[in-house]
């Protein structure tokens, strides 16, 4: 057997497997299901954003496990207002009542296919829990200080 065909199949056959997958086809980042329920939608798109209600429960399920202080120092934290509202090495992660200068929407929004499927393991951010967090950050983001204010990842 000729050595160099052999090669030249391995090589295509590792270079086609090494492509990245879309999104959609992600292994570790499946389709996502919203957390929120219909009703909570539904009352999200119609009334005002309720952080409790419906913002805390997206950065909960999608968000703070890997946004947190402890998982990244120095970079984005969601896991309070305080920490969500800072200043971060490139801008600001919210910037209220402004949606497109808000560093927690636009990565998300404008990244790279393979950035943007938030997050990087476990289901994605859905189209709708993106459209609640806007709106939310476009109403102002308004979030409770204290305990209720406080986001911690499922256990």
């Amino acid at each position: 057997m000729n050595a160099k065909p052999l090669s030249t199949f391995t090589a295509l056959f590792l270079l086609a497997s090494c492509q990245s997958p879309s999104s959609s086809e992600s292994e570790t980042r499946p389709p996502g299901t919203t957390v929120l329920s219909p009703s909570a939608l539904a009352t999200a798109r119609s009334q005002p954003v309720d952080f409790s209600a419906h913002v805390k429960p997206i950065l909960a399920a999608k968000c703070v496990m890997c946004h947190n202080q402890e998982a990244q120092p120095g970079k984005m934290d969601l896991s309070s207002q305080a920490a969500a509202l800072r200043t971060g090495a490139i801008g600001l992660w919210i910037v209220p009542g402004i949606p497109d200068q808000s560093l927690l929407l636009t990565k998300t929004t404008s990244a790279p296919a393979h950035l943007k499927a938030m997050p990087p393991v476990g289901e994605q951010i859905t189209p709708e829990e993106l459209s609640v967090l806007r709106k939310w950050v476009a109403e102002g983001a308004d979030w409770p200080s204290g305990k209720a204010g406080l986001v911690s990842p499922p256990n």
